[in-house]
């Protein structure tokens, strides 16, 4: 976006919460257990990236629930193939029956792997039951025990998923023992090496620490199921690792027949301008799993595995009520369908726009450290301009400030605001969220 653009933008609401969102929020917290909400938006209704409060507030919405609505809210082409289906039927069984429509979105979920076959779909509900489907599979196939993730990686809350994320000890606190068999090495992050080098002279020597340091001192790599990654770090704050990095990983897991699972539930279905955030190393991973985009809305996840690892495990050795749901399955069918004919391309294409204009800033506010991503994936890292150390604190402020100016962002990492708008955005959309965060990060770095 040029300087000399201006975005004609709302007027600030003078109230918010509004009063019918104040009494949504009191009835929410007598009811609800505490879930950590971050401001105090009550949807009424949205559209595309647009939403709408119960006090009649808009909001320009780069969350997408999470990077889920990846066709934006209430795409009408999903919202025609949910009142079709659920006239049909919604539910029987999936690992018990059988239906159309989740022999269908299967068929084209497996028609995006790489190659366009020799792939099997087992479906689940979310990205953290994927991934606890992930780590049975590989244990199950390999029959070692030991898994590999990564300093700062986020995975999912239940047992298995959450004893291989690594993001903030508020999620494992309270929650020991975990998993036995699970360890830690650093993430690829050239803008806060791990391990003080240079690269690329350092030829990605953090990943050198599996072998050198992980394999002689801790776990044997004769023990080792899998080692799972992120290939762009979600909440660990949107690090996207150096050129390299993945295929040296791949490397890594060939020598020793470990398994590598790609963890795509936030970077996948065609959020970085690809539909997997691997594509852009040309990698091949063993198992994938994926959610979050996959439904436009609706609970579905899956984990993807190569068809000679997925068709040795024996009828019964893992299931799942709700997975193959006929109505959740029809919807991921179009999902899969519209990022494949339209919404890949354009979130390479308005990804680069944003990506540009949130650079741009970095020359008017001192307190950007980096912006990073690919597509519509996007990070931009606050510091303390002085020292560069992370600003938690401003990036805290920049969320909060950002709601009260009509702009819906989250935090990821220790000092990251997210952009992971719906990938229906628009260049008109994305100019207007850099000049709402422009005005934001005026109100917050000279409060």
């Amino acid at each position: 976006m040029s300087t000399s653009q201006t975005v004609e933008l709302s007027e600030r609401p003078a109230e918010l919460p509004g009063p019918k969102a104040r009494h949504f929020v009191e009835r929410d917290q007598r009811v609800m257990a505490p879930m950590g909400r971050v401001y105090p938006l009550v949807i009424d209704h949205a559209l595309g990236c647009e939403v709408w409060d119960v006090d009649g507030h808009r909001y320009l919405d780069m969350t997408s629930g999470i990077a889920v609505l990846a066709a934006g809210h209430c795409h009408p082409r999903l919202v025609k193939t949910i009142q079709d289906q659920v006239t049909r039927f919604t539910h029987m069984a999936g690992t018990d029956f059988y239906n159309e429509p989740m022999i269908k979105a299967a068929e084209k979920l497996v028609s995006l792997m790489p190659g366009g076959a020799g792939w099997q779909v087992f479906y689940t509900n979310s990205g953290t039951e994927a991934i606890e489907a992930s780590i049975k599979l590989a244990r199950y196939v390999t029959g070692r025990q030991n898994i590999i993730g990564f300093y700062g990686a986020f995975h999912g809350r239940s047992y298995g998923s959450l004893s291989v994320t690594a993001s903030k000890p508020r999620q494992r606190e309270g929650f020991f023992p975990l998993l036995p068999g699970t360890f830690h090495t650093y993430y690829p992050n050239c803008y806060r090496c791990p391990i003080n080098l240079t690269h690329p002279a350092c030829g990605i020597a953090c990943l050198d620490l599996i072998e050198e340091t992980l394999f002689r001192t801790t776990t044997p790599p004769s023990e080792v199921a899998a080692i799972v990654v992120e290939p762009i770090q979600g909440e660990g704050g949107y690090l996207v690792p150096p050129e390299g990095a993945l295929v040296k990983l791949r490397e890594i897991c060939d020598r020793h027949g470990i398994l590598l699972i790609c963890d795509e539930v936030q970077s996948g279905i065609g959020r970085t301008g690809k539909m997997w955030a691997f594509e852009h190393e040309g990698i091949v991973p063993d198992i994938v799993a994926s959610a979050k985009g996959l439904g436009g809305g609706l609970p579905i996840g899956a984990m993807i595995a190569r068809a000679e690892l997925a068709q040795r495990w024996l009828p019964g050795a893992h299931g799942n009520t709700y997975g193959g749901n006929g109505l959740t399955c029809a919807v991921m069918h179009d999902v899969l369908s519209l990022v494949e004919e339209e919404l890949m391309a354009n979130a390479a294409t308005v990804g680069a726009h944003l990506l540009a204009g949130l650079q741009a800033l970095q020359a008017e506010f001192p307190q950007i450290g980096v912006v990073r991503g690919r597509g519509l994936m996007i990070g931009v890292e606050f510091i303390e301009p002085t020292s560069g150390v992370p600003d938690h604190d401003l990036a805290e402020a920049i969320m909060q400030e950002a709601f009260l100016n009509n702009l819906l962002v989250l935090t990821c990492g220790a000092s990251t605001i997210r952009f992971c708008p719906p990938l229906v955005l628009t260049h008109a959309e994305a100019d207007e969220a850099i000049e709402r965060l422009r005005q934001v990060l005026t109100i917050c770095v000279r409060s």
